[in-house]
């Protein structure tokens, strides 16, 4: 399957791995390539050096293309950067700030750049920034996310509508059906977070992609929109938050009831109770734990079979 989004990454599908934070590692990224889609290393978990160990194990375990995701809100930026030009990296994600300040510098050494926005008017700014494609993702995905609340059905076309060139889809996405829905929306190709947390390549503790597979409809809340809006699964300390709200908390009180390392806490160390736990809502729809490569086949098939039947109606 070709289109824009596959000639620019020079992959067989087109299907990206979105880089989380304490789930997508070498190992994770690599097998996802290997599938025939895009992974991506997530650095918003790694210091420059622990990087710099996954792009040298990534480009040992694959010889296809990779890219890195740099969420641009995390410290240690410049050197994270550093990394990525000094390892040859040829394809940079960036999210959770301005394009500008990191675009053209990417740019202007040979590597690709997508920017991920929440908004028509983000979307507007990565293209004139220079940015190669943009990420819409919808108010259904995990991680941290846009305050408009924007639901993936809406914010696709409406970027798409505007935006020359190319568009990928995130937000809400776990099936070939629902990759063919935003496809049809306008989008060029999906990134997709959450179904890939639950897969055995994760580098996410089992606890919680056991907690990700349990999730049902309505288990995940966007909150903490004063720091950085975040979905999370509700837990104990989704609930702390709640409770503080109820008693009129500012941002620094919610910035002390974060605090810090809570998100390793409990998607990397498997605290279910204290840690914060990242996730799309779309998690009540996955329910099994299954290796990379069997996600970017199934989606596949799954995404052909039902071409093949809307075409008959």
């Amino acid at each position: 399957m070709q289109n824009r989004i596959t000639e620019l990454f020079g992959i067989r599908y087109p299907i990206i791995q979105a880089g989380m934070v304490w789930a997508s590692g070498w190992r994770l990224a690599s097998a996802v390539s290997n599938a025939g889609g895009l992974g991506l290393l997530g650095a918003g978990s790694m210091y420059p050096e622990v990087l710099e160990a996954h792009i040298i194990k990534c480009k040992g375990a694959t010889e296809r293309p990779f890219g890195v995701n740099v969420p641009l809100l995390y410290p240690d930026i410049d050197r994270l950067m550093q990394v990525i030009v000094e390892q040859g990296v040829k394809i940079v994600f960036t999210s959770a700030g301005n394009p500008v300040t990191w675009t053209a510098h990417l740019k202007d050494r040979g590597i690709t750049v997508v920017h991920v926005v929440s908004s028509l008017k983000f979307a507007l700014k990565a293209q004139a920034a220079g940015v190669d494609a943009v990420v819409a993702e919808g108010f259904e995905a995990g991680g941290h996310n846009g305050r408009e609340e924007t639901t993936s059905m809406v914010l696709i076309p409406t970027v798409a509508e505007k935006l020359n060139i190319p568009l990928i889809a995130a937000g809400g996405i776990a099936s070939g059906r629902s990759m063919l829905a935003a496809m049809v929306l306008g989008a060029d190709a999906v990134q997709i977070g959450s179904l890939f947390v639950a897969s055995e390549e994760a580098s996410s503790h089992p606890a919680f992609k056991q907690r990700v597979v349990e999730a049902g409809e309505g288990d995940t809340q966007l909150t903490l929109k004063e720091l950085a809006p975040v979905r999370l699964i509700k837990n104990d300390f989704y609930r702390e938050i709640q409770k503080a709200y109820g008693q009129g908390a500012g941002v620094e009180a919610l910035r002390d009831l974060l605090g810090r390392a809570r998100a390793k806490r409990g998607m990397f160390e498997g605290d279910m109770d204290q840690g914060e736990l990242e996730i799309g809502q779309v998690a009540a729809l996955i329910h099994e734990i299954r290796p990379a490569a069997e996600i970017v086949a199934r989606l596949m098939e799954d995404f052909q079979l039902v071409k093949r039947e809307i075409s008959t109606l």
